[in-house]
């Protein structure tokens, strides 16, 4: 899927800004309703792992491993749909992930407090999925489901422009920086869908991820 300027479909600013919606719900959910597991940044759950293994907290040890195996496991999963579809014509291989995505996502919505351990291991595979298939925007690299990469990128490119004065660097670093408001209204768009859908909110998760898989069609 190619643009007329020769960009992937997947690699439009459009694509990548409704990815970060999902990831900033995505985080927040797993945070807020889930026990307070990061979902998409995996170095908050392996900081809590260490905490956990030096408390002698082997269920907590438990608890933020798991996601992490979940996390590795999602990747693997994008890589091996890319590898059996990437010669496919009728579907795009990203359009598989961002179904499987979708449906996924919805299952967590039905499951109750008591499977929050399930629920997390669903959201980080969900996650690393997202983060494995979509790698660009508008051929710069991108993290749509994390931040730090992209605050790094994006302070690098605006030094660049400040040092030399080339607006396309300009445009990069203001790239990035949109990037990274998407994620934080997705975050806030979960807190505040959280006080009233409670379990439930994961499914907003869906809304964008359907749009970008549509837009992909084009």
């Amino acid at each position: 899927m190619e643009t007329a300027k020769g960009l992937q479909t997947s690699e439009r600013f459009r694509i990548g800004a409704l990815l970060a919606v999902a990831g900033g719900l995505l985080d927040t959910y797993t945070y807020l309703m889930r026990g307070g597991v990061f979902a998409n940044a995996q170095t908050g759950n392996i900081v809590l792992l260490g905490v956990r293994a030096v408390e002698g907290d082997w269920s907590g040890v438990l608890h933020y491993l798991l996601p992490i195996l979940a996390f590795a496991a999602g990747v693997i999963a994008a890589e091996c749909i890319k590898e059996r579809l990437k010669e496919a014509r009728v579907v795009h291989w990203r359009q598989v992930t961002v179904c499987l995505e979708i449906i996924l996502l919805a299952l967590v919505a039905f499951l109750p407090q008591q499977l929050n351990a399930l629920a997390n291991i669903m959201v980080s595979f969900v996650c690393a999925i997202q983060v494995e298939s979509f790698r660009k925007v508008r051929g710069n690299a991108f993290a749509t489901t994390m931040c730090t990469g992209n605050l790094r990128s994006g302070t690098e490119r605006l030094y660049q422009f400040i040092r030399t004065g080339e607006k396309d660097q300009l445009l990069r670093a203001a790239q990035y920086g949109g990037i990274i408001l998407f994620f934080i209204g997705g975050a806030a768009l979960g807190a505040w869908c959280s006080s009233f859908l409670s379990l439930c909110t994961v499914a907003v998760a869906c809304v964008p991820l359907l749009i970008a898989f549509l837009l992909m069609r084009h």
